[in-house]
């Protein structure tokens, strides 16, 4: 079961601006990743769901934030059917994080009050996903549509909260676009979680690339 409720996980999103997304095979590397995030200061985390025995891995990390690190909210990227969502929110996922928009992914995750961001790409999905509950809507790839995608929407529809993934970077310039767009929050990946710094174990360059990110994104706003 989650140990944070929806409110809080949503709110967190909208506060802190932005979702560290990784995966490895290995616990021990992921347990070193989120460390190094939660001490530059994130309070979110997506593993997402890309290879054989994830869901195990996934245990582990959740098992260790339950047990060092009571303000990281955990949550789970790349689930594509509801079977899926069922297994990690059993392993207590606190948000589910999908690349494509289904209605049965909303409806397990509904059931149990826990928050789902599906991947849209036009107006009508993100509408439908809002229609089924959806707080803050994920726009993927977000690289291929821009900032300027997100300003046209919230044109018309004011209320709408995007989180753009997929080439989002740490650059203030790039975050800048993105927030002045209207973006609630990004997802960021191999742009803070470099393989470089996984291969060099550089974790105090990851501690530093996620707090300078708080930083910036609090300057922006």
């Amino acid at each position: 079961m989650a140990r944070f409720k929806k409110e809080k996980v949503l709110a967190t999103m909208r506060t802190t601006g932005f979702v560290p997304l990784f995966f490895n095979s290995n616990p021990d590397v992921c347990i070193e990743v989120v460390n190094a995030c939660y001490k530059g200061g994130a309070r979110l985390l997506e593993f997402t769901n890309r290879g054989d025995f994830a869901h195990e891995v996934f245990g582990e990390i959740n098992k260790y934030c339950a047990a060092n690190l009571p303000e990281m909210i955990l949550g789970v990227g790349s689930v594509t059917d509801s079977g899926m969502a069922s297994l990690y929110l059993n392993l207590g996922a606190n948000f589910v994080v999908t690349p494509i928009f289904r209605e049965d992914i909303a409806m397990v995750c509904n059931r149990k009050k826990v928050p789902w961001s599906p991947g849209c790409g036009s107006l009508t999905e993100i509408c439908k996903a809002e229609e089924l509950g959806c707080d803050i809507v994920k726009l993927f790839p977000g690289g291929m549509y821009g900032p300027a995608f997100i300003k046209a929407i919230k044109g018309p529809q004011p209320w709408t909260e995007l989180m753009p993934t997929g080439g989002v970077d740490i650059t203030k310039e790039n975050l800048k676009s993105w927030f002045d767009a209207g973006a609630t929050c990004v997802g960021i990946g191999s742009k803070l979680i470099s393989e470089d710094i996984l291969q060099s174990k550089d974790y105090n360059k990851l501690q530093q690339n996620v707090a300078d990110v708080c930083a910036t994104i609090k300057a922006i706003r």
